[in-house]
């Protein structure tokens, strides 16, 4: 029987340089989030995961609230730092260093965390829950990096072309056969 995740990414949230585990969502973050809850809502949802930053957490509150279900939330599932969580790039360079980090998995700014470190860091979270909840369906309230960075493990066609056509916030259903490969993406966003 095939296991499903539901990677959600985060709303629209406003950048503030030092709050990157508080920031919450902007007003239209929240309004985007409402929808995600309609969209997902209807689904047999056994648990819901997610990164332990606010933004995230509060991108799947709803549907949690819906369901009846408490968010567990994993500090594995943390956005990846292409730098150092306390700088902000300049937009082309940060850019540019997200690409090279997909192109070469072991590249990363000073301080920050490469593109094989983060598969190494939140794989072990993914097999678990793979395991755990084995035939059914998983919502996961995560970030646009670490998405892809997820998703580029199992099939490496996920890599940074398809991190610049992500929005915020976005939903790819990825079905899972009983091995743990990867077997179909669907987004669900429009």
């Amino acid at each position: 029987m095939a296991t499903m995740i539901y990677m959600v990414r985060h709303a629209e949230s406003p950048f503030k340089l030092g709050e990157e585990r508080v920031r919450g969502l902007s007003e239209e973050g929240v309004i985007a989030a409402n929808r995600v809850t309609e969209l997902l809502m209807e689904k047999d949802i056994a648990v819901i995961v997610s990164s332990s930053y606010k933004r995230a957490v509060h991108t799947v509150q709803g549907l949690a609230l819906h369901k009846g279900l408490t968010i567990k939330e994993y500090e594995e599932l943390k956005e990846r730092p292409i730098k150092g969580l306390e700088y902000k790039l300049p937009e082309q360079e940060l850019l540019k260093a997200i690409e090279h980090s997909f192109e070469n998995k072991e590249y990363c700014l000073e301080g920050g965390e490469s593109t094989i470190q983060a598969q190494k860091r939140v794989i072990p979270t993914i097999i678990q829950l793979l395991s755990v909840y084995n035939g059914k369906k998983i919502v996961i309230g995560t970030h646009g990096n670490i998405m892809t960075i997820i998703m580029n493990y199992f099939d490496e066609r996920y890599g940074y072309d398809f991190w610049k056509s992500t929005s915020k916030p976005d939903i790819y259903k990825l079905t899972f056969d009983n091995k743990n490969s990867l077997v179909e993406v669907e987004r669900l966003w429009s």
